[in-house]
C-alpha cells in the first residue's frame, strides 16, 4: 500500500501496521462511523434474544451478523468500545442472570477479531471462515471458559466443568453454518455500503470455491481433533474423587479401608481410616486405579474431640477428603495403598500397600 493512497480508499493485508491502527483509532473523529457504531449497537442490543432455531437446543444468534457488519465497518478500536456498551445494554435491557463483569472480555474478544479479519480489507470467503473459526474456537470455547469457572465459583458458589463437551460440540457445530450464512449476509450488505464509503471491498471475493469448502472442513476437523485430544487428556487426567459427594466419598473410602484391612495383618479394622487422594481412569483401559492414604486413629484424641464437637464422629472422619485428613491430629498416616477396581463392575482386581 503507497503512502499517497487516500487515507479512505486504504487496504490493508494484515492489522500488522502502525497505519492500520492510525487508520483504526481515526474513526472515533469521523461524526458518520460514530452515528453507524450507535445504529450497529441499538440492533445488536435489539437482536441479542433473537435467534434462527437449527435443531434441538441449536439456534444461530442473529445478533452475530451485526457484530461481524459493524467491525468490518469501524474497525477493532470502536468496535471494543462498542461490544463493551452493546453487552453492558443488553443485560440491562434483556438480564439473562446476574451481571459478571468479565463476561464482557468475551464480547469484545468477538467484535474485534472480526474487525482484525474484515476492517480495511478485501474480504474474502478465507477471511470470513477464519475469523469466524477463531471466534467459535478460541474465544467460545478457550476464553470462555475460566469466565465461566470464576462466574460459577464467585456468583453462583458452584464448581464449573473447565470441558463441558455440549458446549463445545455445539459451538463446532455451528461453526460451518454461521460461516456460510455470514458470507451471504457480507455478500447482500457490502455493496450499498461501499457506495455510502463506509467500505472499500468488493464481492468477489465471497465466492464459495473448492479451496474455502477444503479450508471449511480442514478447520472443523483441526478444532474435532483438538477438543478430542484435550477431551482424552482431560479424562485420563481428572481425578473422579474430586467430584465425590459426601455421602458417596464416605462410602468408597470405608470401602478403600475394609479392603486394605483384609490385604494386610499390620492393619486393625478399628483404628484404620482410608481416604481416597485420587481416581484416575485412561481411556480404552477398563481399570480404576485409586490411590489411598491409609491412617491409624489416635482414639483418645479422637475421643476428646467428639466431646467437644457433637458434628465430629466417625462417619465424619471416614468421610474426609485428601486435604482434611491431612489436617487432622487425631490421623497419624502409616501407609499408601494403590487399589485397582474394574472400571464398569467395581470388581476388586488388585492392591499393593506401602507402609511409611
Amino acid at each position: 500500500m503507497s503512502r499517497n493512497t487516500p487515507d479512505a480508499a486504504r487496504l490493508f493485508a494484515s492489522p500488522f501496521s502502525r497505519e492500520y491502527w492510525r487508520c483504526a483509532a481515526g474513526e472515533f473523529r469521523k461524526q458518520r462511523v460514530l452515528i453507524f457504531a450507535a445504529l450497529m449497537i441499538a440492533l445488536r442490543v435489539a437482536l441479542k434474544p433473537l435467534g434462527i432455531p437449527i435443531a434441538a437446543d441449536l439456534k444461530i444468534n442473529v445478533a452475530f451478523f451485526i457484530n461481524a457488519y459493524g467491525a468490518m465497518v469501524f474497525g477493532p478500536v470502536v468496535a471494543a468500545v462498542a461490544a463493551a456498551i452493546s453487552d453492558t445494554l443488553g443485560c440491562i435491557l434483556f438480564p439473562t442472570g446476574v451481571y459478571f463483569f468479565p463476561f464482557i472480555f468475551i464480547e469484545i474478544a468477538g467484535s474485534v477479531i472480526f474487525a482484525l479479519f474484515l476492517y480495511r480489507a478485501e474480504v474474502t470467503a478465507k477471511r470470513v471462515i477464519l475469523s469466524r473459526f477463531c471466534i467459535d474456537f478460541f474465544v467460545n470455547i478457550v476464553l470462555n471458559t475460566p469466565v465461566m469457572w470464576l462466574y460459577y465459583r464467585m456468583v453462583m458458589g458452584k464448581s464449573y466443568a473447565l470441558f463441558d463437551l455440549v458446549r463445545v460440540v455445539k459451538n463446532l457445530a455451528m461453526f460451518p453454518i454461521e460461516s456460510v450464512l455470514l458470507i451471504l449476509f457480507l455478500r447482500t450488505v457490502i455493496p450499498p455500503t461501499r457506495k455510502l464509503g463506509y467500505v472499500f471491498s468488493g464481492v468477489d471475493g465471497l465466492r464459495f470455491t473448492k479451496k474455502n469448502i477444503a479450508l471449511l472442513v480442514a478447520l472443523v476437523l483441526i478444532g474435532a481433533g483438538a477438543v478430542t485430544g484435550y477431551a482424552i487428556n482431560h479424562y485420563n487426567t481428572t481425578s473422579l474423587s474430586a467430584g465425590y459427594a459426601p455421602a458417596e466419598r464416605l462410602a468408597r473410602n470405608t470401602e478403600m479401608g475394609d479392603w486394605a484391612v483384609a490385604e494386610s495383618d499390620r492393619l486393625d479394622v478399628e483404628d484404620t481410616v482410608a481416604v481416597i487422594e485420587s481416581a484416575r481412569r485412561r481411556v480404552g483401559d477398563p481399570k480404576l486405579t485409586y490411590t489411598v492414604a491409609l491412617y491409624r486413629l489416635d482414639k483418645a484424641a479422637f475421643d476428646a474431640k467428639a466431646a467437644a464437637d457433637e458434628k465430629y464422629t466417625l462417619d465424619t472422619v471416614k468421610g474426609y477428603s485428601k486435604s482434611k485428613a491431612a489436617a487432622d491430629d487425631a490421623l497419624t498416616r502409616v501407609a499408601t495403598a494403590t487399589a485397582v477396581t474394574n472400571k464398569k463392575t467395581g470388581e476388586h482386581l488388585s492392591m499393593q500397600i506401602e507402609f511409611d
